[in-house]
């Protein structure tokens, strides 16, 4: 295994040798892009970022899309604070595809080091992908790293904006520019005239953007760490909010797709005529697989129920293809065999782990499962895409995480160049790593390629929605520590088995091989801060033919449970407080431990618990994970029902994760991961019968409600660092903090997700 991971990093090595001169120049800029911002009339772009109108209207140009994580407005508060803006004038729109925004840092962060890794191989590894990234990268959503990417591009285009302002005020005026200020939207001179930004921006625009624009220094921050309601809340609670499903082009006819009902099946043959002769129906549609869907038949009509209808009169055999034969219990059977025959790709390793196993007093050993889950969206998938009479270009609307591989695969599916298709980006319904996929988009413009000239809105159901997902990978982790004859752990060994993620997205969007080890597949387990003693952690990867993807959190998501869990057995056979093992373990982790007690002691960890409502007693559990650069620990208080039912009652989560851009959306997403990994935690599991996936709904896979909802206490650390990750690390210690409490309170070791008594 030492010699992958040094031919891996040796073949990086040499290809920044072979291209020492590009690799020794600056990053590109990520300032200007290709061509110039539509402006619309009175308003003028300053850079890619931003564009001041007249009016003093501030548009921010969002390159990230919004899906209820409130990146709207964090990154707004980001420019507008570099800007001085007035935040009642800022508002945003979706921008155009370009170089500049590319996602760098979630590309860089998938990279397989541990992230404290550091030295010149590592270093130039995370540098070449970063470069590359700008030149050849995506525009994406996902890895919790809009702000963490734009923290600075963001900041500076503000800053740019402001010099540029600056400068033009001072030459009206005959001053020096260092003499002037900006101030919420003016700019005031030495003797106090004002200026309204609206009425330099035509001058200033014209002026060449800086290149070192100054930056604030936090204690001149005016809006940027304070709590901010978000931009988007008012749209959304008055419905004029606009997602992929409302999208209502003039013309707009609607399509609906029968589907095999085996994932990855295709149509062998059909009989057209019981839809054709409905009333409504404008076309009938084979759609082949496409980026990793299935295949199906769409029908195109003048309302949606009509094209329902029509689709479900279809008469179609099936060719039900490699997944004909899958049982999802079978292969998670297969996981735990494939530990037995195959002892992984060693992530991570600390000292000779069999030699202190064998020396150990004692061992300790548990075998871990999580099942596959689907993503279940509130909006399930959707896209409109138009044609042009001519067939020349197109227009696409759509909910998408990724605008360039949206356009790419609607470009392929109507023959035309990726310029010539325009994409939309709408507000998400949720996206929690789905709508990283883009096999309905490509749908979408197969189906629209029969009406041209006419918008077409291709909708999914839900039940479509949970059957033809790309899923969470169903993971099998086995554990082995060792005890001293204290009850000090002297070893820790952990390999893990499932599917890899990366390979499989490779390959369906790009068409390329997946090679190397995929990070997804073991983070949770290898990444933590942890001073694990004698150590080795790895992962088996497994070949399914179960299309898997990016979910909330990826490996993060089951690892977390594994781990933390394992390690509160570990604590128990040592007779130690799981609290007190884990602080034992970040002795040289400050940040890390602070999290930790900061939960710990507003829970009122080694107080007595109060009874629940009905008076049946009431347990804690504890857990720490990092993930996406930040650490996140919760305490999960439990009782049970009178029928076992498992009941949380509260939850308190600390979270550092650097600087808190808006800690009113730092507090607002770990409440949403909490309610998202509850669900997962107490409900989710996808199982597949021949191929059938068999949750439809949420009659039959739940969702958590309103009265099971626990109180939430969320404590923001304070922290000097650059920001870090927000969207997804409230999740993974959920359900170990869950089934923790559940030993504290029945003695039962739940091993198994979702969370289920016996």
């Amino acid at each position: 295994m030492t010699t992958r991971r040094r031919f891996i990093l040796g073949t990086l090595a040499a290809s920044g040798a072979l291209v020492l001169g590009w690799s020794a120049l600056p990053p590109r800029q990520r300032q200007q892009t290709a061509t110039p911002l539509p402006a619309a009339q009175g308003e003028h772009a300053f850079n890619g970022w931003v564009k001041v109108g007249e009016d003093d209207r501030i548009t921010v140009v969002l390159a990230r899309s919004e899906m209820g994580q409130g990146v709207s407005t964090s990154l707004a508060l980001l420019l507008a604070d570099e800007l001085d803006a007035d935040w009642a004038q800022v508002r945003v729109e979706a921008s155009p595809i370009d170089g500049i925004y590319n996602n760098l840092a979630t590309v860089v962060d998938g990279l397989p080091f541990h992230p404290e890794a550091a030295g010149v191989l590592v270093d130039a590894a995370r540098w070449l992908t970063a470069k590359t990234m700008r030149e050849i990268g995506v525009m994406m959503t996902g890895g919790s790293s809009s702000v963490k990417d734009l923290w600075l591009p963001m900041r500076q285009a503000g800053a740019a904006a402001r010099q540029m302002l600056l400068e033009t005020a001072a030459a009206r005026w005959g001053v020096a520019p260092a003499d002037c200020r900006a101030q919420v939207g003016t700019v005031v001179a030495p003797d106090g005239r004002t200026l309204r930004y609206g009425a330099l921006a035509a001058e200033a625009a014209t002026r060449s953007v800086p290149s070192r624009p100054r930056l604030k220094t936090p204690e001149q921050f005016r809006l940027i760490g304070k709590p901010t309601p978000r931009l988007d809340a008012a749209a959304k609670t008055d419905g004029s909010a606009r997602f992929g499903i409302d999208v209502q082009p003039p013309g707009l006819l609607h399509a609906a797709i029968q589907f095999c009902p085996t994932r990855l099946g295709r149509v062998q043959a059909c009989d057209e005529a019981p839809a054709r002769a409905l009333p409504g129906v404008q076309a009938v549609v084979r759609l082949d697989p496409m980026a990793g869907g299935s295949g199906g038949m769409a029908v195109v009509a003048s309302h949606w129920w009509q094209a329902r209808q029509a689709a479900e009169a279809l008469q179609v055999q099936w060719d039900h293809g490699p997944l004909a034969t899958f049982d999802s219990d079978a292969a998670l059977a297969g996981l735990s065999t494939l530990l037995d025959q195959d002892d992984g790709f060693a992530f991570h390793r600390e000292g000779d782990v069999d030699a202190a196993l064998a020396g150990a007093t004692r061992r300790i050993e548990a075998e871990y499962r999580a099942p596959w889950l689907a993503h279940s969206t509130l909006e399930p998938m959707n896209c409109t895409v138009q044609l042009a009479a001519d067939g020349r270009s197109a227009t696409v609307w759509a909910p998408t995480q990724v605008p360039g591989l949206a356009r790419r695969v609607a470009a392929q599916a109507l023959g035309l160049d990726s310029e010539a298709v325009t994409v939309h980006v709408t507000l998400l319904g949720g996206g929690f790593g789905r709508r990283l996929d883009v096999d309905f988009v490509a749908q979408a413009a197969a189906v629209a390629k029969a009406v041209p000239g006419r918008p077409v809105r291709t909708l999914w159901t839900r039940e479509q929605d949970m059957r033809h997902d790309f899923y969470r990978p169903a993971c099998v982790a086995r554990f082995t520590a060792g005890l001293d004859a204290s009850g000090k752990l002297v070893a820790w060994k952990n390999t893990s088995a499932g599917q890899a993620i990366v390979p499989q997205v490779l390959q369906r969007v790009f068409g390329l091989p997946g090679g190397g080890p995929d990070k997804t597949t073991s983070e949770g387990a290898f990444d933590q801060p942890y001073e694990w003693p004698a150590t080795r952690i790895a992962h088996v990867n497994a070949d399914l033919p179960l299309p898997v993807g990016f979910w909330r959190a990826v490996g993060h998501s089951h690892q977390a449970f594994f781990k933390e869990c394992f390690l509160d057995e570990v604590a128990h056979a040592a007779g130690t407080d799981p609290l007190a093992l884990r602080e034992s373990l970040l002795q040289d982790h400050p940040r890390e431990r602070e999290v930790l007690q900061t939960a710990a002691r507003a829970a009122g960890w080694g107080t007595p618990t109060p009874a629940a409502p009905d008076g049946a007693p009431v347990a804690r559990g504890l857990a720490l994970h990092r993930s996406f650069g930040s650490t996140v620990a919760q305490v999960a208080e439990v009782s049970l029902g009178p029928d076992r039912s498992i009941r949380v009652h509260r939850v308190v989560c600390a979270i550092d994760c650097g600087f808190a851009v808006n800690p009113a959306g730092v507090k607002q997403q770990m409440e949403s991961a909490i309610v998202f990994g509850l669900s997962a935690a107490l409900y989710g599991q996808v199982d597949v019968r021949k191929g059938q996936v068999q949750p439809g709904n949420f009659h039959e896979q739940p969702v958590l409600r309103l009265p099971d909802m626990p109180v939430v206490e969320v404590l923001v650390i304070p922290s000097h660092h650059a920001p870090e990750g927000v969207g997804e690390p409230g999740l993974p210690p959920l359900a170990p903090a869950v089934a923790n409490a559940l030993f504290a309170l029945t003695g039962q070791r739940l091993r198994s997700l979702p969370l289920r008594l016996a």
